[in-house]
């Protein structure tokens, strides 16, 4: 169909997969008792699917079944790692560090406790122009540590420009002053192996809805080893989740959310490859008819799953002068793997900015190609991506920004229609500029 709209917008959510949908379907009409009653059949039949797809998730990650506490999604898993932290009434200290490009989910409850007297830290990354533009400066988050730094919290992978942080290293340094680390990792479980031992991760937040799973189910890692982490709960009212999240489990949802996981270590040796090569020639089509283009963001090659043709910033043509490495195929769909060198970005991730024209004309007039300006969780706040803005891009460079988001169920030809798109819209906005 070739006016069928084109799906760039993976950041924000993605498609259910039809397999994952085919596993969830006996749970809405066949076995739908309540996971957690306990004198029947029905109960014991939906506790033993939970049970099966919580070991299914802890195993993917690296942890013990016991160590994963299920939620509506990743914002309120944040919410319970990081209220859940400094709520306790023998807390360690009062400092919580974040670093400035941070999700809302992440930001907002930090704000927020800072305003009942915390002590809150928002730490900087590197600026545009750099090749690893929006990457934490770790010499600034030692200088931050105190001993009463309670938590910090770092993204794993980022929402708007794909940046991956090395939270090993952000873990150890921590870990060295006493302090918990809490890692939002919704961008990043099911598209780069992820590991929380090899990651040294206390707390870690990740959701069903962007791995190819169903909306409203989450997961939120909590240590229970070398020590236990202990959390102040934020629901109450039954106990469930070892007493740290109340409320009926989406059964279901859970089963999907298992399902769509261990799909995404299946595809693990290959995705990442492909998804960098269909960023790459998006990012090369653009920039070869459109002066003017600026990447925001660390650039675009990621450790041998991209073809290395981005330098953080300028419009320069493309040129791909080998092909794309795979990620290695040795490297088998199971945790405690590192990809062969730890990569920059995200493979399907591409941050645009567009001289010259507005940024809401620009989205509005994309018609059947569907990306954002920036978080989904956002969209009704006018104000410019605060993601750009920590980068040191302008408000106009801000507002000119497009983010587009590749994944599963994109081909070859969703990218060169995306390009013709991209360029027709650019063209036409900045002639009526000029015009203007």
């Amino acid at each position: 169909m070739p006016d069928a709209p084109i799906y760039l917008d993976n950041h924000a959510t993605t498609r259910v997969d039809p397999r994952v949908v085919e596993a969830m379907l006996p749970y809405f009409g066949e076995i739908y008792g309540n996971a957690a009653s306990t004198g029947h059949s029905f109960g014991w039949e939906a506790k033993e699917a939970v049970d099966a797809a919580r070991e299914t998730i802890a195993t993917a990650i690296g942890a013990s079944a016991r160590e994963v506490v299920f939620t509506s999604g990743a914002t309120e898993s944040n919410n319970l790692a990081i209220r859940g932290v400094a709520e306790r009434h023998n807390r360690r200290g009062n400092r919580i560090l974040t670093v400035q490009t941070e999700h809302r989910a992440v930001l907002d409850p930090i704000e927020r406790l800072g305003r009942r007297g915390y002590d809150v830290v928002q730490l900087g990354v590197e600026q545009a122009g750099s090749s690893s533009a929006g990457l934490l400066d770790l010499d600034a988050l030692r200088a931050a540590l105190t001993e009463d730094t309670l938590l910090v919290s770092v993204m794993l992978a980022n929402n708007e420009i794909g940046v991956i942080q090395p939270l090993a290293e952000i873990a150890a340094i921590c870990h060295e002053r006493g302090a918990l680390v809490h890692c939002d990792a919704t961008q990043a479980v099911g598209k780069m192996p992820v590991d929380v031992a090899a990651l040294g991760v206390d707390l870690m937040s990740f959701s069903a809805h962007k791995i190819y799973g169903p909306k409203g189910v989450g997961a939120l890692y909590v240590r229970r080893r070398s020590p236990q982490v202990r959390l102040e709960p934020q629901i109450a009212g039954g106990g469930h989740e070892g007493g740290l999240r109340s409320g009926t489990l989406n059964v279901p949802g859970i089963v999907g959310f298992a399902r769509a996981l261990a799909l995404c270590l299946d595809e693990l040796p290959r995705e990442p490859a492909r998804l960098a090569a269909l960023r790459d020639r998006l990012y090369g089509g653009i920039v070869s008819e459109l002066e003017g283009v600026t990447l925001n963001g660390p650039e675009l090659e990621v450790g041998g799953w991209g073809l290395g043709i981005g330098e953080g910033q300028g419009s320069e043509k493309a040129t791909t002068n080998h092909a794309p490495a795979p990620v290695s195929a040795s490297l088998p769909p199971a945790s405690g793997l590192q990809p062969p060198a730890f990569p920059f970005r995200l493979p399907g991730n591409l941050n645009l900015s567009f001289a010259y024209v507005d940024g809401e004309a620009l989205l509005m007039n994309m018609g059947r190609v569907a990306v954002s300006s920036g978080s989904a969780c956002t969209s009704a706040n006018p104000e410019p991506s605060h993601v750009l803005r920590a980068l040191g891009l302008s408000d106009e460079a801000t507002r000119s920004s497009l983010r587009f988001g590749l994944g599963r169920f994109n081909t070859p030809d969703d990218i060169e229609s995306a390009i013709a798109a991209v360029t027709q819209v650019v063209r036409r906005l900045r002639k009526l500029s000029s015009m203007a």
